[in-house]
């Protein structure tokens, strides 16, 4: 069948996401198949939820019922994801799954092979060049790759502002 590892969606009950990927990590470690099954995810977004006038940060998961795998697809591995508790299926036809393309996985934001890197630093000058702090410049007090945001301190009408803007919305002066 397949020799390299490509990600596939898993079908499963509503609410049982979680459990099917823990459930196949458990799998994975216990049988050793780190080299047929790769890794187990669970798109997530994190949002504010409003409820009763009180504010607070929440994870949802942007696909409920779905859980992508990134696997060789062999009997053995279609056999265990298959037959896990809470799986449905895999998308695509029943008899031969399909992978996700390579536009699909970079959409979904699921892949982290490329390692983000910024020709700034902490501490640095830099120019907004997008958003509505344009044209003002600032100094970067932290860099967070994994959420693709830079905080910066702007001078505003003679006070210091923090603004949290995206990776490629500012440029090194």
């Amino acid at each position: 069948m397949e020799e390299q590892a490509m990600w596939y969606v898993v079908h499963t009950y509503s609410g049982y996401e979680n459990k099917v990927a823990d459930t196949l990590q458990t799998i994975v470690e216990n049988r050793r198949l780190q080299d047929l099954i790769h890794e187990v995810r669970i798109p997530t977004e994190q949002a504010v939820e409003v409820k009763d006038g009180k504010s607070r940060q929440v994870e949802r998961k942007l696909f409920p019922g779905y859980v992508l795998v990134k696997m060789v697809m062999s009997d053995e591995s279609w056999y265990i994801v298959r037959n896990c508790r809470g799986v449905t299926g895999f998308v695509g036809p029943s008899s031969k799954p399909v992978p996700l393309s390579e536009a699909e996985v970079e959409a979904l934001g699921v892949d982290t092979r490329e390692q983000l890197t910024v020709d700034y630093e902490v501490g640095g000058n830099v120019e907004i060049i997008a958003g509505p702090l344009k044209g003002f410049a600032g100094i970067v007090t932290n860099i967070d790759l994994d959420k693709k945001q830079v905080q910066v301190t702007v001078s505003m009408f003679g006070r210091e502002t923090p603004a949290e803007l995206g990776l490629d919305q500012v440029k090194p002066i």
